[in-house]
C-alpha cells in the first residue's frame, strides 16, 4: 500500500500570530482556503522547496475557547535546520521562549503561540555545544 504524506493541521487561536510564528521558523504561506459557510480558514504553509509538506493552520472565525491548551495528544511537529543556534537566536530575539535549549547542539524545543510543540534538529551532526545555549536551563516543558 503506497502512502504519502499530505499536511499536518494545527488549530489556531490567532492566526496572524501564528503565521509570523511560522514564518519566523522559514515557511511560507502556500495558499489559503476561506469557507464562509464553515466560518473558517485554511491556511497552508511549508519551508520553500517543500511545498509537499505543509502544515496547515485551521483558524475558526468565531473563536475556538479550547485554545490553548497544553493537551499532550498531539506530540510535535520536526524541523530540521541549517543552524540551530541562530535559529534559537532568531527566535529568542523575536520574544519565542526556547524551552529546551540546543545545549547538544542538536536539538531544540520551543511552543507556538498555540500552544503547539515544534522540535527544531540540527541537520547534519551535532555543532560543538556553545553558551549560552550550553549553560541554558529548560524552560516549561515541551
Amino acid at each position: 500500500m503506497a502512502l504519502k504524506y499530505l499536511h499536518t493541521m494545527v488549530r489556531v487561536k490567532d492566526l496572524e500570530k501564528s503565521m509570523a510564528f511560522y514564518e519566523l521558523l522559514g515557511l511560507k504561506k502556500t495558499r489559503q482556503i476561506d469557507s464562509e459557510g464553515g466560518r473558517f480558514s485554511l491556511v497552508f504553509m511549508a519551508p520553500p522547496g517543500q511545498e509537499d509538506c505543509p502544515i496547515e493552520l485551521t483558524y475558526n472565525w468565531d473563536g475556538d475557547e479550547g485554545l490553548p491548551s497544553d493537551s499532550r495528544h498531539f506530540g510535535h511537529l520536526a524541523y530540521g535546520v541549517d543552524d540551530i543556534y541562530a535559529t534559537c537566536q532568531t527566535l529568542m530575539d523575536a520574544g519565542i521562549t526556547i524551552n529546551r535549549p540546543p545545549r547538544d547542539g542538536h536539538m531544540a524545543f520551543v511552543r507556538s503561540p498555540d500552544n503547539i510543540s515544534i522540535e527544531l534538529l540540527q541537520n547534519g551532526g551535532a555543532l560543538e555545544p556553545a553558551e549560552p545555549w550550553a549553560s541554558m536551563e529548560n524552560t516549561g516543558h515541551w
